[in-house]
């Protein structure tokens, strides 16, 4: 039995629109580790190929790499949430959010999982900002902007995490069981706070981990002002809405 033919307690899920030029490869990085973990493709039905070159490699790796097609382009948030779903209806204890644009370093994986695995937290953030600014190939606006937006978040919320808006997550599983994902209102960066912030709110145990992010070199950016106005507005909404806190 090789590596990556062994059960796994771990999932990393990794949303694709139009990502033909990267796909391969992140799987590939993936299954090299060390640390074995299964993949989730949750593709928005690309028009550009990338489910077929995933189906492919399906093949090579029948084990440990899984494919779900959704018909429309419905948001990261949702995305995440057609996962989690998935990841919950198995046997997956630790359930991870990734880029598929190598923004995200697959090295770093085992280090977040280990956070949860190994040090007892419920949920470990890739965290581009726990220790200074640690961004690659961005212009100094978008860092401005990504830096202070985690700084305005913290502010009107009150939550204590640096990148709230990070999207390089490790859950346990017993947080996205407790979250009520059907109530998750938010498709882009603003789904990121809210998952952290209901988290926080429920009284899980979280830890940063500092990673490096790097900025995508193939493919193009998903970003767009209606995802930053949600985000904007959005972390308003949740600081009123809100919710109780866990008691014991």
């Amino acid at each position: 039995m090789t590596l990556k033919d062994q059960h796994t307690s771990r999932l990393v899920i990794i949303p694709t629109y139009n990502e033909k030029e990267n796909i391969e490869a992140i799987i590939t990085a993936v299954i090299s580790l060390d640390m074995p973990i299964d993949i989730l493709i949750v593709d928005d039905n690309s028009p550009d190929g990338t489910a077929e070159i995933v189906q492919k490699l399906q093949k090579k790796y029948p084990k440990c790499l899984h494919l779900e097609i959704r018909q429309e382009k419905n948001g990261l948030g949702s995305a995440y949430i057609h996962g989690f779903k998935w990841a919950l209806e198995r046997d997956y204890e630790y359930i991870l959010e990734m880029d598929a644009d190598f923004s995200h370093d697959p090295k770093d994986l085992p280090r977040l999982i280990n956070a949860c695995e190994k040090d007892g937290a419920d949920l470990s953030i890739g965290s581009r900002y726990v220790k200074g600014i640690s961004v690659v190939n961005w212009d100094i606006k978008r860092i401005l902007l990504s830096y202070f937006a985690s700084k305005y978040v913290r502010f009107i919320t009150r939550i204590p995490i640096h990148d709230t808006t990070a999207g390089f997550v490790c859950y346990n599983r017993k947080v996205l069981e407790t979250i009520h994902l059907d109530k998750i209102k938010f498709v882009g960066y603003a789904f990121q706070i809210e998952m952290k912030f209901k988290a926080w709110k429920h009284g899980f145990d979280f830890k940063e981990v500092s990673v490096i992010f790097t900025d995508r070199v193939r493919g193009e950016s998903k970003m767009s002002g209606a995802i930053i106005k949600e985000a904007i507005f959005g972390v308003i909404q949740l600081r009123f809405r809100g919710l109780p806190k866990k008691t014991t």
